[in-house]
């Protein structure tokens, strides 16, 4: 199965090659095509991707002026191949533990008409990486949370959806998550762990006012489509919304 990763950059020389090698060790579990959107970095990260571009074929390329999030992963989702079936993203700064596609897609192989697996992530404030794993001995938490990394999304549900809500300046993945779960897919909830959420200084959801306020809106925009729309689904019970809670906007 044919696999497209979405993968925003914007001043990532330090943590991207990290993440794509993250990616390219499970290219055994599916037709991986990885596609990166550079959004304008200034420092080193289009030459540091460039870098593994001479190792594999499956990396694609693309640049454009500095947009923002939002815009930029549309932008990936405009790239997708006409063959690709599975969709899924990886933040630049973060890890994709090995064996999570092989794990996940294989529900996809069982079920054909399943649309969403939607797997655990951990939180981790130290990664080695050279072993692309937690250091040990690092603070850590697992949960189900809100990102868009833990899921798998089929083609034909990111027909559905649509492209993310430009009017959001973060929370973007949020707000599209919520209207993945609202629509009322086929899905099923792994305790695969997807993503190795690394901590860091320059997290965006450090900006505690913008992400605070941002995260706010995508929920109250939830509410409102709800009521407005009563075949919607409800949300309640996916998230570990308590743990959330404790450290999205530390």
């Amino acid at each position: 199965m044919k696999l497209s990763v979405i993968m925003p950059v914007y001043n990532r020389e330090r943590y991207v090659v990290t993440a794509l090698r993250s990616l390219l060790r499970q290219r055994d579990a599916a037709d991986l095509d990885i596609i990166v959107i550079d959004d304008g970095s200034t420092d080193g990260s289009v030459e540091a991707v460039r870098s593994m571009m001479g190792e594999t074929s499956c990396i694609r390329l693309f640049q454009q002026a500095n947009m923002g999030v939002t815009k930029t992963r549309n932008m990936g989702l405009r790239q997708l191949q006409a063959d690709t079936e599975l969709v899924s993203f990886l933040d630049s700064d973060d890890i994709s533990p090995a064996n999570r596609f092989k794990a996940d897609v294989a529900c996809f192989r069982a079920d054909p008409g399943l649309e969403l697996t939607y797997s655990l992530m951990m939180l981790v404030d130290d990664i080695n990486d050279d072993a692309l794993e937690p250091q040990s001995g690092s603070h850590f938490m697992t949960v189900r949370g809100i990102h868009l990394s833990s899921g798998i999304f089929s083609r034909r549900l990111v027909e559905r959806i649509g492209s993310f809500d430009e009017a959001f300046r973060q929370a973007e993945d949020t707000d599209y998550i919520l209207r993945v779960f609202e629509s009322g897919p086929r899905y099923v909830l792994p305790d695969t762990v997807a993503l190795y959420y690394r901590r860091h200084p320059d997290n965006m959801t450090k900006q505690a006012d913008t992400s605070l306020r941002e995260f706010m809106r995508a929920i109250h925009k939830s509410m409102k489509r709800r009521r407005a729309d009563p075949t919607l689904r409800g949300v309640e019970g996916i998230f570990d919304v308590k743990e959330l809670a404790n450290w999205r906007f530390m």
